[in-house]
C-alpha cells in the first residue's frame, strides 16, 4: 500500500494518521501521532478459528515502550517485563468499544498491538492508540462494523477540553474517556471530583462531537485505501430449519428455568437443562452442535429480556429500579487497621484498610517524565468460591485490575491530602460472593473500611450498576438499577456509576450493542443517583462517619514542613545526624524532596521528641527571641551556651550577665546551670552573643 497521510485539528491539537509506510504483512496498520507523541497500531487475524472454539477470540495489546520516553528500563534485565497496570487499563479502553463490532458468528483470532513509540509527557497515548485501532481495522479486510472514534474530555473553571495536556489535566475536575460510532457513544470510562450528573452528560455529549468528526475522516481513509472486507472468513451460523428445531425443543424447558427467582436453585436447574438440551442434540447434529448451542444462548437471552420488557419483572422478581436488600458490618478483622463487609443480595465484599508510612507507597515506572508514587492503593481479589466454583488461585488478571482501579479512582477524590493525612494507603476488597457489581460493592466495602480506621474521608462514596434491555422490534428501552448476574450476561449495558451524596466520582459504561443515545445516558444517570443516595443511606446506618481514632495496631504517624534546604541539615553527613535521632527515639523517619517530615512509630513521646529535635536542628535563630538553653563552657570573658537542643552555641560576654559589674563569670553562672538567654546579635559569620534574662536551675 503507498504512504498516505492524513491531519485532523481538534481545538488545536492536531492529529496525524500515516498508513501504507511500515508492517507491510499485517491485515491492517496505521500510526497516530500528536505532538511528539507517536502510536503504532497492527491488527493481524488468522486464516480460520481454532478447533472448537466457541467465542470470538480478540486480543487486545498496549505495549509500553520505555525507549519512547528515552529511559533504560528500571528492571534487572533492563527490557519492558510483562504489561504494567496502565498498559492493562488501557488495553481495556481500547477493547471495550470495539468488541461489539464485530459480527456474530465471527470466531476467527484477532490481535490488536498498540505500541508507544514516541511520547510527549504533555500528549497522552491512550486516546491515539484507541483511535488508531479503528482506523487499522477498518482500513483491513477484517469483518469489522466501525469505525469508532475516541477522545479525552476534561472540564477547567467550567469549561470542557478535548483531549487535555498533562498541565490541563492537573487543573480537570474530569478526566473522562469516550469512545463511540457517528450516532452512538459505545464506552466511557471517568473519574471526576463530585460533578453533577448534568456536568457529566455535557462532557460526554461534548466529546462526541468530535467522535463524529473522527469518524468522519476514517470514512474518508477506507474510502482512499480500505480494502475489502475477507470474504473467505467462515460465520458459524446455525440454518433457519435448525433454528426452528432447537427453538421448539429448548423453549420450553428453558421457560421453567427463568421462572425460577431464588439463583442458587436456577443454577442448579439450569445446569441439569443444560445437560439435557446437549446429550440431545449431540447425539441428533455432532457436526453443528457449536451453532446449536450458540442459538440456545440466544434463547436464553430471549425468554429473560422478554420478562423484564414485556412484564417489568426481573429474574430475582424485582421491579426495574428496586435495589436487592443491603446490609453492612465494620471492624470485624481486629488486628486490621480498619475493615467492612458491603452485602447487596447475592453480592458480598470484604474489604480491609492498612496503613503504612509515606515511604511505603507505590513506585510505578511509567511513560511519564517522572516514575509516580501511587499513595493511595485498591487491590481487588475475585477467587473461584466466591461464585460456588472450584477452580486454582491464579495471579490477578485484566478484569481484576480493571475493577481494582474503578474502585480506585471512585475514592481518591475524598482521601484526605498527605499534609492532612501523612499515610501510605491500601484497601483490598476480597469478593466472598459474586452475583454482579463487585466492583461497585467493592467502592461501598472499602468506604466502610476506610471510616472505620479512621481515615478523614471527605465524604463517603457509595456505587451502583445500571443495566439495559433494548428491544429491537417494539424500540422498546427499559433501564434496571442495581443489576445481578444474569441481567448483565444478557443485557445490553453495564454502567458502573460511583459518588458522593454531591456527585459523581467514578464511571465505567460498556455496551453490548451499537451504542446509546442521550436520551438513555440521562435515564441511566438519573435512576443511578436515586440509587446511589438508597446505597449511602443504608451504609451509614452502620457508620455515620470516620471514627476519631486510629487503630491501636495503625502506626502512629506525625508529620510537619520544614524548609527544603534545612534537609541535608537533618540527615546529617553519610546519614549521621538522621541515624542519631532514630537510635536515640526508636522512631522512623521519612522526608521528601518538597521538606514534608513523617515520623512513625509506637510511643507518642518519642513521636514528639524525634519532631523537637527535628526543629531544633531546622530552626533559625532570631535576634530578640528568647531560647531555653545550658551553660556547656566558661571562660574567663564569659560562658557559652547550647540552645536548641544542642544544635546552636552561643556566647554570653561577662557584660551581659547581670546590670552590676561583675569581677568572675562563676560568681553568676557555673558549668551545667539552666538558663533562659535572649539573642541581642548575629555576626556576618553566624555567630550569636546572648543576654541572660535568667537563671532556670
Amino acid at each position: 500500500m503507498q504512504s498516505k497521510t492524513w491531519k485532523i485539528d481538534l481545538d488545536g491539537k492536531i492529529i496525524t494518521i500515516e498508513v501504507g509506510k511500515y508492517a507491510m504483512q499485517t491485515n491492517g496498520h496505521c500510526i497516530v501521532s500528536c505532538g511528539d507523541t507517536k502510536v503504532m497500531v497492527n491488527v493481524t487475524m488468522a486464516e480460520k478459528p481454532r478447533e472448537g472454539v466457541d467465542f470470538f477470540p480478540l486480543g487486545v495489546d498496549f505495549e509500553e515502550k520505555m525507549y519512547s520516553v528515552g529511559r533504560i528500563p528500571g528492571s534487572y534485565k533492563r527490557r519492558e517485563g510483562k504489561a504494567t497496570d496502565k498498559a492493562i487499563l488501557t488495553s481495556r479502553l481500547i477493547d471495550r468499544p470495539l468488541r461489539p463490532l464485530f459480527p456474530k458468528g465471527f470466531y476467527n483470532d484477532v490481535n490488536i498491538v498498540a505500541t508507544a513509540l514516541s511520547v510527549d509527557p504533555n500528549v497522552s497515548p491512550e486516546p491515539l492508540a484507541m483511535l488508531g485501532s479503528s482506523v487499522a481495522l477498518s482500513i483491513s479486510d477484517i469483518p469489522f462494523e466501525g469505525p469508532t472514534g475516541s477522545v479525552c474530555v476534561g472540564m477547567i473553571d467550567g469549561k470542557y477540553v478535548i483531549n487535555p495536556t498533562a498541565k490541563e489535566q492537573e487543573m480537570s475536575k474530569m478526566h473522562t474517556m469516550l469512545a463511540g460510532t457517528h450516532d452512538a457513544i459505545l464506552m466511557v470510562e471517568a473519574g471526576a471530583s463530585e460533578v453533577t450528573e448534568e456536568e457529566m452528560l455535557e462532557a460526554i455529549a461534548f466529546g462526541h462531537e468530535y467522535i463524529k468528526k473522527l469518524v468522519e475522516l476514517q470514512n474518508e481513509i477506507v474510502k482512499e485505501c480500505g480494502v475489502e472486507k475477507s470474504k473467505k472468513v467462515q460465520y458459524f451460523l446455525l440454518d433457519e430449519s435448525k433454528k426452528a428445531e432447537v427453538r421448539e425443543y429448548v423453549y420450553p424447558l428453558l421457560e421453567k428455568v427463568y421462572a425460577e427467582v431464588d439463583k442458587i436453585k436456577r443454577k442448579d436447574l439450569e445446569s441439569s437443562t443444560d445437560e439435557k438440551i446437549k446429550a440431545y442434540f449431540e447425539e441428533k447434529y455432532p457436526d453443528d452442535l457449536r451453532e446449536i448451542l450458540d442459538a440456545v444462548y440466544n434463547i436464553k437471552k430471549e425468554i429473560v429480556r422478554g420478562k423484564i420488557v414485556n412484564e417489568g419483572e426481573r429474574p430475582d422478581g424485582r421491579s426495574l429500579k428496586e435495589i436487592r436488600p443491603i446490609w453492612c458490618e465494620v471492624g470485624i478483622l481486629p488486628r486490621a487497621h480498619g475493615s467492612g463487609v458491603f452485602t447487596r443480595g447475592l453480592t458480598q465484599v470484604m474489604t480491609t484498610l492498612t496503613l503504612g508510612m509515606l515511604s511505603e507507597a507505590q513506585e510505578v515506572e511509567t511513560l511519564e517524565e517522572d516514575d509516580i508514587q501511587k499513595r493511595y492503593m485498591h487491590h481487588y481479589n475475585m477467587p473461584a468460591y466466591s461464585t460456588g466454583e472450584a477452580r486454582p488461585l491464579r495471579a490477578p488478571g485484566r478484569r481484576e485490575i480493571g475493577h481494582g482501579a474503578l474502585a480506585e479512582r471512585a475514592l481518591e477524590p475524598v482521601l484526605p491530602s498527605e499534609e492532612e493525612f501523612p499515610y501510605a494507603i491500601r484497601t483490598v476488597s476480597e469478593v466472598l460472593s459474586s452475583n454482579g457489581s463487585t466492583s461497585q460493592a467493592s467502592v461501598c466495602g472499602s468506604t466502610l473500611a476506610l471510616m472505620d480506621g479512621g481515615v478523614p474521608i471527605k465524604a463517603p462514596v457509595a456505587g451502583i450498576a445500571m443495566g439495559l434491555i433494548k428491544d429491537k422490534e417494539s424500540g422498546k428501552v427499559c433501564v434496571l438499577s442495581d443489576i445481578q448476574g444474569l441481567e448483565d450476561f444478557f443485557g445490553d449495558m453495564d454502567f458502573k456509576v460511583a459518588g458522593t451524596e454531591k456527585g459523581i466520582t467514578a464511571i465505567q459504561m460498556d455496551i453490548k450493542i451499537k451504542g446509546i443515545d442521550g436520551a438513555i445516558l440521562k435515564t441511566a444517570l438519573s435512576q443511578a443517583k436515586e440509587g446511589r443516595h438508597h446505597i449511602l443511606g443504608e451504609m451509614l446506618k452502620v457508620l455515620d462517619s470516620p471514627r476519631k481514632n486510629l487503630s491501636p495496631y495503625a502506626p502512629k504517624i506525625i508529620s510537619f514542613e520544614i524548609d527544603p534546604e534545612k534537609i541535608r541539615d537533618v540527615i546529617g553527613t553519610g546519614g549521621k545526624t538522621i541515624n542519631k535521632i532514630i537510635e536515640e527515639t526508636g522512631v522512623k523517619i521519612d522526608i521528601t524532596d518538597e521538606g514534608l517530615v513523617s515520623i512513625s512509630g509506637k510511643d507518642a513521646d518519642m513521636l514528639n521528641r524525634a519532631k523537637e529535635i527535628i526543629q531544633n536542628i531546622v530552626e533559625e535563630v532570631a535576634v530578640g527571641k528568647n531560647y531555653n538553653g545550658e551553660v556547656v563552657k566558661i571562660e574567663k570573658f564569659g560562658a557559652f551556651v547550647s540552645i536548641l537542643g544542642g544544635n546552636k552555641e552561643g556566647l554570653i560576654h561577662i557584660s551581659k550577665m547581670s546590670d552590676k559589674h561583675i569581677k568572675d563569670v562563676e560568681e553568676v553562672l557555673r558549668l551545667g546551670d539552666k538558663v533562659e538567654v535572649q539573642v541581642i546579635k548575629i555576626d556576618d559569620k553566624h555567630r550569636i552573643d546572648f543576654k541572660l534574662n535568667k537563671i532556670l536551675i
